[in-house]
């Protein structure tokens, strides 16, 4: 099998951005494959809907906010931390359209003890970066009851 195809990872029950047990949910399926620079990289190809919009035709920013801390916090997982964000940054430098397809990125940048540091953006179907993200997440493995990444 070869090592560089993406490989999905488990979906876990009603999170909003990628369970499908939540009927209000947008359902992203996530994709692990490797970074270029190394490491692992997720990724989910999607489209923001009109339950995501924020100004007409476009997306909510705290719709986009949502996926990129998802597929971050997503990838510190697959590192074997179970973790909160503490803290995240964005750069918002496009509007992101609804109903095309999108592609959201992500990888681990570091970790320190307990702390890991993740960075994602979404890409819009030309491959230009719409948002980027970078994110602090804590360990806080007495908040989870089962690791939905492993």
């Amino acid at each position: 099998m070869d090592s560089n195809l993406p490989v999905p990872l488990p979906e876990h029950g009603s999170c909003f951005v990628c369970g499908t047990e939540n009927p209000k949910g947008m359902g992203l399926t996530w994709y692990r494959t490797h970074h270029t620079a190394g490491g692992t990289l997720i990724f989910a190809d999607f489209q923001f809907t009109l339950s995501e919009q924020g100004p007409p035709g476009y997306t909510h920013g705290g719709a986009s906010a949502a996926v990129l801390d998802e597929a971050m916090g997503a990838v510190v997982w697959l590192a074997g931390m179970p973790v909160v964000l503490a803290n995240m940054n964005l750069n918002y430098s496009l509007p992101v359209p609804l109903g095309v397809t999108l592609r959201v990125e992500a990888w681990l940048e570091r970790v320190e003890g307990k702390k890991a540091y993740g960075h994602s953006h979404i890409l819009l179907p030309d491959g230009r970066k719409a948002i980027d993200a970078q994110g602090l997440y804590v360990q806080a493995p007495e908040l989870f009851q089962q690791a939905f990444y492993s």
